[in-house]
């Protein structure tokens, strides 16, 4: 099926028309049936190649029902279209559109993805989001997504994917396209959650936070999930519960704490959302957040799991914001993330993954035939 971007109508069929523009075109394909870090990390790398003047479009295998995602790329007015969720309609698509490059996420797209690029002669790149395989049978799909890999060029985005992923693969990590300066504002008395309500998120240690300390501030939590039910039963009268929230930007500054309280993690974008915001981030020690989160200066780090150690560090941000002093903490936020996770360092990284694919820069290409008519006319 495929989803006007601007209009947001659908028809009911696969959209196998070849792209008209004349220009070559960067698909990022991914199975997606909600909002998460891979979701908003295609969403960054598409604006970020529109801005760069390349032409992109967000490919996803199937419909999921009602997927918020598809309202924000809308509202970001990138370009979508919705496969019929089967191999035959992803191959049917990339040999009649004949992109210029397929950027896959995640295991079943990447699995899926190389294959089909493979068979129709389509240059390929893949990107590793998960910090842990899951249990089974999602390990195992892990697994072959590890494997298959092979098959395309790869980024981790973490130090700890890369180490698990056979044979060579690009460290880049997530980015984000943040506000040109630190907000002034102090930070308010708010302690968020973001992201989804699933045990390697640790939103229960959240609500056990909440509960051990609700003096210190409002708790709230968006996202959504399968723990969400039980803890918003349990946890509904500490804990405001918002559910997806698609554009997160008028959150931002109502925000004054992120609380992650993973049992693992890769790089996660919504640590590196709330610094370009100014917002610091108490954090278990896991995964990527630690080469995020600079102790005691952006936020605090403590031993997973550990609610005392998490207690002492919600006092010193108490404390902090009692005092007015967070202007200093804010500025460090903002740019410790535009020093280390900006576009303008990554994106050009990404660019030289796909031209290691066998991806052409447009501008590479006209130069190289200005340059032969130039010879063909000496």
């Amino acid at each position: 099926m495929h989803r006007d971007a601007r209009t947001g109508c659908g028809r009911t069929a696969p959209d196998t028309r070849p792209d008209t523009t004349g220009r070559p075109m960067i698909w990022q394909f991914i199975d997606s049936s909600g909002v998460g870090g891979a979701e908003r990390h295609i969403a960054t790398i598409a604006s970020s190649l529109l801005r760069a003047g390349l032409d992109v479009r967000v490919v996803l295998y199937q419909r999921h029902g009602t997927n918020p995602w598809l309202e924000q790329l809308d509202t970001e007015g990138l370009p979508t279209t919705i496969l019929g969720g089967s191999f035959r309609s992803l191959l049917g698509s990339l040999r009649a559109q004949r992109p210029a490059l397929l950027h896959t996420h995640g295991y079943k797209a990447g699995i899926l993805g190389r294959i089909a690029a493979r068979a129709a002669g389509v240059p390929v790149v893949s990107t590793y989001h998960s910090g842990e395989r899951g249990p089974w049978p999602v390990g195992l799909y892990d697994f072959l997504d590890d494997w298959t890999g092979v098959l395309a060029r790869r980024i981790a985005v973490s130090p700890a994917i890369q180490a698990r992923l056979p044979l060579t693969s690009t460290l880049i990590p997530s980015y984000v396209i943040g506000p040109p300066a630190p907000p002034s504002a102090a930070l308010p008395r708010r302690i968020g959650f973001i992201g989804r309500l699933s045990e390697e998120k640790g939103p229960d240690r959240f609500c056990e936070l909440a509960q051990r300390y609700p003096e210190i501030g409002e708790w709230h939590v968006y996202g959504d999930g399968p723990m969400r039910g039980h803890l918003e039963t349990a946890y509904g009268h500490l804990v405001r519960f918002h559910g997806v929230v698609t554009d997160l930007s008028p959150v931002w500054p109502t925000l004054g704490l992120v609380v992650m309280p993973s049992r693992f993690e890769g790089i996660p974008l919504v640590a590196l959302e709330a610094g370009t915001h100014g917002v610091p981030v108490l954090a278990a020690n896991v995964g990527g957040l630690g080469t995020i989160v600079d102790h005691g200066r952006t936020g605090w780090l403590y031993q997973s799991g550990s609610i005392e150690e998490a207690g002492a560090y919600l006092a010193a941000w108490s404390e902090m914001v009692g005092d007015g002093g967070t202007s200093e903490l804010r500025r460090a936020c903002w740019q410790v993330i535009r020093d280390r996770y900006s576009e303008e360092r990554w994106l050009p990284e990404i660019l030289n993954v796909y031209r290691a694919a066998g991806w052409t820069d447009p501008s590479e290409r006209a130069s190289a035939a200005h340059h032969n008519l130039f010879s063909q006319q000496q």
